[in-house]
């Protein structure tokens, strides 16, 4: 895309998200390019801009940084992948229609150089013939078919193909794998987990309760709450504490209400097994599959738990606001800035005022 297009489009948009003209966005965009700040520009260019107040003009600000980046970002998975010769037009249009920076992460996520997996030395030792057929027919007996891939164990560097079992693993990675960079069914965990999950802290390990600094900070000793309840000012006080390094923080997997409807209180162990049997299970649903007793249901079962880790501990580990502590903690504590000023304008900012807790959720699960 050239760069007055990309331009052009990112006016319309901002145009868009904060409700005013494409002429008073280029108006400020050309100021806030020109090295003027927002307070100036508010008090001193409202001729300029046509009245755009210091709310509008923030959000603007930030909006067009983000804009610019994801632009960037955009034309840069695009050569990437054309490179490898694997840009479909299918592919390149829902890259084209990406709205955020992780759905772009997501669609990228096939296609993005990296280490030597488990899964590809099973596909180096030709076992991905064999991991489709059983995921597309369950009832073919996986210990007998995985008899003709079997390799000398110094065949493939690195890797040890020579058992059946190991066969077996190699399937299991290849499919998890695969379906661990399914940008559809991990933004789907991603909202359920946004939409369900809870936001936890506990005292850190080896922090004295008593002293003064880290006890103004007990109530999230023992904190948990639905993440889409979370008050921006809980947010940020457990958000602070862990700056601090007096609380640690997480963003955990629901439990079924069911169990929690019990009368005995879960063990963390329970708690977490349960959890990952919800998320199984939407992943399972995901892929259209139930196990039915055929002989490949067993492994494609610890196939799904095994995407289910690797989509927890890899993609979905670090959110959408993939910011460090000190961003993070800027950015909330400016949602609250925005926040505060609105309630007493006639304008209302477009950024969600939830913004104060997900730009507040750390690298934490």
């Amino acid at each position: 895309m050239k760069l007055a297009d990309e331009m052009q489009k990112i006016t319309g948009q901002l145009a868009i998200e904060i409700k005013i003209r494409p002429e008073q966005v280029q108006a400020a965009v050309s100021l806030l390019d020109g090295g003027a700040t927002v307070p100036f520009i508010a008090r001193y260019r409202k001729e300029v801009t046509g009245g755009l107040d210091d709310i509008q003009l923030r959000e603007l600000e930030y909006r067009l940084g983000y804009l610019r980046e994801m632009e960037e970002r955009r034309a840069t998975i695009l050569k990437s992948i054309a490179d490898q010769g694997k840009l479909t037009p299918d592919l390149q249009w829902a890259i084209d229609q990406a709205a955020t920076k992780q759905d772009l992460e997501d669609l990228y996520l096939p296609f993005k150089p990296k280490r030597r997996t488990k899964g590809m030395m099973a596909k180096e030792a030709g076992i991905e013939p064999l991991a489709d057929a059983l995921w597309a027919n369950p009832s073919l007996d996986p210990q007998v078919e995985a008899q003709a891939y079997l390799k000398p164990a110094d065949a493939i560097e690195g890797a040890d193909f020579s058992s059946a079992g190991a066969v077996l693993d190699g399937v299991r990675d290849i499919l998890s794998e695969r379906w661990a960079e399914d940008a559809s069914l991990i933004q789907a965990l991603r909202e359920w987990l946004w939409k369900e999950g809870l936001f936890t802290s506990h005292l850190a390990s080896g922090k004295d309760e008593n002293q003064a600094e880290v006890a103004k900070f007990r109530d999230y000793f023992d904190y948990s709450e639905p993440i889409g309840r979370v008050p921006s000012h809980r947010a940020l006080a457990v958000f602070r504490g862990r700056a601090l390094e007096f609380l640690d923080a997480k963003l955990t997997l629901p439990v079924p209400e069911a169990l929690n409807a019990t009368a005995e209180p879960l063990t963390p162990t329970a708690a977490a097994q349960a959890a990952n049997a919800l998320a199984e299970g939407r992943i399972a649903l995901h892929l259209n599959w139930s196990h039915s007793a055929r002989p490949s249901d067993d492994l494609i079962r610890k196939t799904i738990l095994w995407t289910c880790v690797i989509c927890y501990s890899q993609h979905l580990r670090v959110p959408a606001w993939c910011w460090d502590s000190t961003q993070a903690f800027g950015q909330a504590s400016k949602s609250l800035w925005w926040m505060q000023q609105a309630s007493s304008s006639k304008h209302r900012p477009s950024i969600p005022t939830s913004l104060a807790v997900t730009g507040m959720v750390l690298c934490i699960l």
